[in-house]
């Protein structure tokens, strides 16, 4: 079943898309967007693609938190069957690219008319879904609207995060017109398909036309604080010091090497990484007296994960007792690896074949609201290559071709689906 979509209307419909937030540079290699969740750039984009769905046919829904899904039911389908579905997101990161996101949703539309106009005729509905606030750029951590969907986070939970000003979701949504109050239930769908940029090098360096994922990483965040004493940098002596920043340095070393020795010996997909250092009270002629240090660890592997945050925890008691400071930690953010539906991928694969296009198997290093899905229902990822792994950056580049490509595989893979 090949189902060659329209490469110029997808192209036509991402750079409308990329233009909601658009980032002004002369720059021809920046295509940079910032789009978050509740501005104007966020309400066009969303009145961009709710005009696209009616277009297209399709009936539209936006629940409680804003998220978006359009279903296509065909004369051939069973109305009362379990949809497919297949999307992403709109909002981005400041200053992000115009694919990480987007790409997914539109190729789910562009699917969807591919499957139209070439007379297909699926047994269930089809879906389009938007999920609100997946970078968690402005509301909570990420994933949100996928979080709440699948019962993560309750809606009034949600409805409450505060945005920098202060406003909350809700009211920021019901600002812009899109609080709304349908259902939307992914533990009743039958599948949901996510098309990604990869934002890595290995389709790339493959040569591939796209990506399944077998694994989504899993992710912790930790928060460690390290407290020493604060005194004169001049006037205290080098041994009368308790130096909380010289005793973070080391936990920032010994984390990495706590990385670098589970790649070694255990999975080479796994990372560890100190992203963030508050120092208090920050002054060059103060010697530090207290930091606080952000921790991230990802792999496709539970134990690994364990084994870098227990080496986190050694590390910190170890200089309790050689460098007297005192040390609390807190992991207030975990997240399983999640592994992809068997049969979801195996679709892929057929789709990609039936196209003549080049599909390989790898994990995901980042966080998508297919993991969220994944909980209540089958769900995959596809990947579409990623020019030098760049992505939350205005350089953030698929080519066009690529995009088509790999939404050809997804078209592929949902009409197979949809057709079961």
């Amino acid at each position: 079943m090949d189902l060659p979509v329209d490469a110029d209307r997808l192209r036509e419909d991402m750079g409308a898309n990329a233009a909601f937030g658009r980032i002004a540079d002369d720059d021809p290699e920046k295509r940079g967007r910032t789009n978050l969740t509740g501005t104007e750039a966020n309400r066009a984009a969303r009145d961009r693609l709710v005009e696209r769905f009616e277009d297209a046919g399709l009936a539209v829904a936006v629940d409680a938190v804003g998220n978006l899904v359009g279903t296509w039911t065909p004369d051939s389908a069973d109305p009362d069957a379990a949809p497919v579905a297949s999307g992403s997101h709109l909002d981005s990161v400041p200053e992000g690219g115009i694919f990480d996101g987007p790409l997914g949703v539109y190729a789910a539309l562009e699917s969807v008319r591919a499957m139209r106009d070439s007379d297909i005729e699926p047994t269930r509905p089809v879906a389009v879904v938007s999920f609100t606030e997946e970078e968690g750029a402005t509301f909570g951590d990420g994933l949100l609207g996928s979080s709440v969907a699948t019962g993560v986070t309750a809606p009034d939970e949600a409805l409450a995060l505060e945005n920098d000003a202060g406003e909350t979701l809700g009211e920021a949504l019901g600002r812009i017109g899109y609080r709304g109050d349908d259902a939307i239930d992914p533990a009743s769908w039958s599948a949901f398909c996510e098309l990604h940029v990869e934002q890595d090098t290995a389709l790339e360096e493959a040569g591939a036309d796209a990506g399944v994922v077998t694994t989504i990483t899993g992710i912790t965040h930790c928060e460690a604080a390290i407290e020493g004493e604060a005194n004169h940098a001049g006037a205290t002596a080098m041994d009368d010091r308790t130096d909380a920043l010289a005793a973070a340095s080391e936990f920032v070393l010994d984390v990495e090497a706590a990385a670098n020795e589970v790649v070694a010996t255990e999975s080479e997909s796994a990372v560890g990484t100190v992203g963030s250092l508050s120092v208090s009270p920050n002054a060059t002629n103060v010697v530090p007296g207290r930091v606080e240090a952000g921790v991230d660890v990802r792999d496709v592997n539970t134990e690994s994960m364990e084994a870098i945050v227990s080496a986190a925890r050694d590390s910190l008691a170890r200089l309790e007792r050689e460098r007297g400071v005192e040390t609390t930690f807190e992991r207030p953010f975990d997240v399983a690896p999640t592994p992809m539906s068997d049969r979801l991928r195996d679709a892929a694969h057929d789709a990609a074949d039936a196209a003549g296009l080049t599909a390989i198997d790898l994990h995901s290093g980042a966080a998508h609201d297919a993991m969220r899905v994944a909980r209540v229902t089958d769900a995959s990822l596809l990947f579409a290559p990623s020019r030098d792994g760049i992505s939350h950056n205005p350089r953030e580049w698929t080519d066009w071709a690529d995009c088509a490509a790999a939404t050809e595989v997804l078209a592929g893979a949902l009409a197979r689906v949809a057709s079961e």
